[in-house]
């Protein structure tokens, strides 16, 4: 499917020199002279390589027909992780290395959506939030009023972010898995 240089975003999978590359950055770009055009920073799915494209902004390129399926998370075997077909029952397992900074947010069973291209999966997302605990943190100093005084915190999966000084040690906080940021406490 072709689509206009203009309209790609992050997380599309395209059809570049015979091979399929994951975006991973876009920035359009107007300069004074000339036309404007878009800069594209993509790794190809196989070989892991990155590169860097300019595309004109009237340009096409060519986005892969994928396949997108349920799965669920089983268990980590090795450098892989094992996954279920939610309608099939068929299990497959995808190399830990597609989920990127995303692998300490994995759970027990939790869904997984995974985009497949002939067959083979190409891109794994995992929910946009998730429930952590919270593992350390610094205590709060009291008369300490800076409007944004966030402090550092551990979740229990290893993984740091800042929070609010009235989280504690043991609470339950949501995250968004793509940023690694604080959303809310967990209620």
């Amino acid at each position: 499917m072709k689509i206009d240089a203009i309209s790609i975003r992050v997380g599309n999978v395209l059809v570049y020199e015979g091979k399929l590359w994951v975006v991973l950055k876009t920035m359009h770009t107007q300069p004074g002279k000339g036309g404007a055009y878009m800069q594209i920073e993509m790794k190809e799915i196989k070989g892991g390589t990155k590169t860097n494209v300019r595309f004109r902004s009237s340009e096409s390129v060519e986005k892969a027909h994928l396949e997108t399926a349920s799965y669920q998370f089983l268990y980590i075997d090795g450098d892989d992780i094992a996954v279920m077909d939610n309608t099939s029952f068929e299990q497959m397992s995808i190399p830990k290395e597609m989920l990127g900074d995303q692998l300490p947010f994995l759970q027990d069973g939790m869904q997984l959506i995974i985009e497949l291209h002939d067959i083979s999966p190409v891109t794994v997302k995992l929910p946009d939030t998730v429930v952590e605990t919270i593992a350390e943190c610094e205590a709060v100093i009291k008369g300490q009023t800076a409007a944004s005084s966030y402090k550092p915190a551990v979740l229990s999966n290893g993984v740091r972010i800042t929070v609010p000084p009235f989280i504690e040690i043991g609470d339950k906080v949501i995250v968004k898995v793509e940023t690694q940021e604080y959303v809310e406490r967990a209620k």
